[in-house]
């Protein structure tokens, strides 16, 4: 029975610093990007598209990617900060 207890309780450890942790501490990161994002902000969505953001609320996010050209995305779907080289 032992030698079939050690070798699972050693494949969980691994799978939780492998697996769970890293993914755990980059939903937190992410959670946080969104908690902190503020209007005139340059952000990238996941779909790859840059805007500045024109207006935040709870869910939507208002982008201008061009002159006078706005779309509205959900919050969730950004993904970072816009590179800073970008126009």
């Amino acid at each position: 029975m032992m030698s079939f207890v050690v070798p699972m309780v050693f494949m969980v450890v691994i799978f939780y610093f492998l697996l769970i942790r890293p993914q755990q501490k980059k939903s937190k990161e992410h959670k946080a990007l969104l908690d902190n994002l503020k209007e005139g902000d340059q952000i990238i969505t996941s779909g790859g598209m840059i805007g500045t953001i024109v207006r935040i609320d709870d869910q939507i996010v208002n982008l201008e990617i061009a002159d006078k050209v706005r779309i509205k995305m959900g919050r969730p779907y950004i993904a970072g900060f816009a590179p800073k080289n970008i126009g």
